[in-house]
Order: C-alpha cells, then sequence, then structure tokens
C-alpha cells in the first residue's frame, strides 16, 4: 500500500519518536526539536509521511532570520522505511514548498555527522559540505599562561554580559566567520541569542590589545555558557577581533585559551572558517593536548540542484 503525505499535526511527534527510537548525532537531536506544524511568520512547512495511518517519516523547511540565504532542512525515516524512497519523496515536496517560500529562497542547508546515514542520505541527495564544526576540549595546562606585567601592554578583565562593546565585538566576529553562510546579526539579535539569560550565557571576559583607560579594543573574547563549575569542561564561545593582523589573531586567542584552561579544561566550538582559532587548536590536537568530542558537517543543496 502506497504511503500517504500530510501536513504535521500536534502529536506525531510522539508517534514517531517510538519508531526512530534515539538520535543518530547531535544535529538530528536538535532538528527533532525544530518539527511543529506549518505557519507562514516566520514562514516554516512540516510534513509527515504515514504507512496505513501511522506516522514513520517526517521532513521540514523553514526560514531563519539570522542566515536568510538558505533555508534549513530535515528529513527523518524510520529504520524500517529507508532506502524505499520515502526521504527523497519528502525532500522533493519540501523543495516545492520552498519553492513558494515568501523569501524567494530555494537553496537548502542543513548539519550531518559525519558516517551516519542522515550523512550518507544528503550525499546520495546531492547536499554537498561547506563548512565543518568540531567541538574541541582543551585540557588543563594545555598552554602556559600568560604574564601581564606590563601595565601598559595586552590586559585581560572580566565584562558584563550586556556590555553593548562585547554585544558589538561577538556579532563582529559571528558575521566575519559566516562569510560562507552570510549572517544578519544585528548588535540586538546578537545580544538576545549569545549574550542574553535566555541564552545561557553565565559571564565573560575580554582581552585588551592594551590597557582601556588608554583606548584599549577588545583582542579576543570569551563567553561561559556553564553556570557552575563542574568536572566536565566549560563550555566557552571564544572569539577574537578579525580585523587584527593574522599572527596578532592567533597570539590573542592563544592567551585567551591559556587563561581559560589554566586548572580547567574547556569545550571550545570550532568552525574551520574561525581561521585564527584553527591555527591555534590544531597543534593542540596534534600533541593530544586537545580531542574532538564531535564534529557535524553543514551541508547544502544550492539552487542550481534543482535543474
Amino acid at each position: 500500500m502506497a504511503l500517504q503525505y500530510r501536513a504535521w499535526q500536534d502529536g506525531d511527534d510522539l508517534e514517531l519518536l517510538q519508531l526512530w527510537g534515539g538520535p543518530e548525532s547531535p544535529p538530528a537531536e536538535q532538528f527533532r526539536g525544530s518539527f511543529r506544524p506549518s505557519a507562514e511568520s516566520p514562514w516554516n512547512r512540516c510534513i509527515t509521511a504515514l504507512d496505513q495511518g501511522v506516522p514513520v517519516a517526517a521532513g521540514f523547511v523553514y526560514e531563519t532570520a539570522l542566515h536568510p540565504e538558505r533555508l534549513w532542512c530535515y528529513v527523518e525515516v524510520a529504520a524500517d522505511h529507508r532506502r524505499t524512497g520515502v526521504g527523497s519523496t519528502l525532500l522533493t515536496m519540501l523543495r516545492l514548498e520552498a519553492a513558494a517560500s515568501p523569501s524567494g529562497i530555494t537553496a537548502l542547508r542543513s548539519k550531518v555527522q559525519p558516517g551516519t546515514p542522515g550523512a550518507l542520505f544528503a550525499e546520495a541527495v546531492g547536499f554537498s559540505p561547506i563548512q565543518r564544526s568540531r567541538v574541541v576540549v582543551v585540557s588543563p595546562g594545555a598552554l602556559a599562561a600568560p604574564a601581564f606585567d606590563d601595565a601598559s601592554g595586552p590586559q585581560l578583565e572580566e565584562a558584563a554580559t550586556g556590555s553593548v562593546e562585547l554585544t558589538r565585538a561577538v556579532a563582529d566576529f559571528y558575521t566575519a566567520v559566516h562569510g560562507w553562510d552570510r549572517a544578519d546579526l544585528t548588535v540586538g539579535r546578537a545580544q538576545q541569542l549569545l549574550l542574553s539569560d535566555t541564552s545561557g550565557a553565565g559571564g565573560a571576559i575580554v582581552l585588551r590589545d592594551r590597557p582601556r583607560a588608554d583606548g584599549g579594543m577588545i583582542a579576543a573574547f570569551a563567553v561561559s555558557y556553564t553556570q557552575a563549575r563542574t568536572d566536565g569542561p566549560a563550555d566557552v564561545l571564544l572569539g577574537y577581533d578579525t580585523a587584527l593582523k593574522p599572527s596578532e589573531q592567533e597570539a590573542a586567542v592563544a592567551t585567551m585559551i591559556a587563561m581559560l584552561v589554566h586548572q580547567f579544561p574547556v569545550q571550545l566550538e570550532v568552525d574551520d572558517s574561525m581561521t585564527a582559532l584553527v591555527r591555534v587548536v590544531e597543534p593542540l590536537l596534534a600533541g593530544d593536548a586537545a580531542t574532538v568530542d564531535a564534529e557535524a558537517y553543514v551541508v547544502a543543496l544550492e539552487e542550481r540542484g534543482q535543474d
């Protein structure tokens, strides 16, 4: 009997989770939280596939104001219904919906973990990698703690997460390292998404190129999303001033990491586009002073793929 397809309904997730079981990867777990009934604002479309009235697969596509040049897309199929064409059918239906999206954007993006069924499906239907993202855990003492003896040199200080200066630094960094998927991150949006209480931001420190009283600017920053000290690594967003010379960027990043891991481990998200961070982290990985905890790729299906 042929499968039926309809718009997502409340309660579909409860039935699907019974068939799907645990998520195959962190990206899959995150995407599962985005299934919801179709809506116009913000625009999204979500479709469920049913086998004899029972949901067995689903997919969605939606717009995001933060990265406006592509639509997020995700498809998941119960294991016993894979390789039957249901995933491809859902993707085709979602692409037809995307063609009618208010923004007119039809290029798609998703996120997969290498070697998973989701990654293999994405490759088979034409998605290609546009960015690699790793979660890297840096061990305590991986870099020697620097001395700040020169009162006129670089200075480390605490920063309020509500600081306009810090928020601008975060927004500028995020925009600069997302040239591969243009970001429309205003100061207000940066504060809401990355620095507000609801974002989980618990504190921040900044490294200035010289004392603030002497006009020192933020060369690097670190925002913690771990509210209380535990045995596990603190989750930290580390960024830097991309307008600096490459050598200065790397020096600022190395100094910040050294201070962060003086006593405790930290967990950093390292995209390949974060050039200075990658250059500092790679030798630590090679020397076993850091480990890759997770790896994922953002993959894209561009408009030309529809021809």
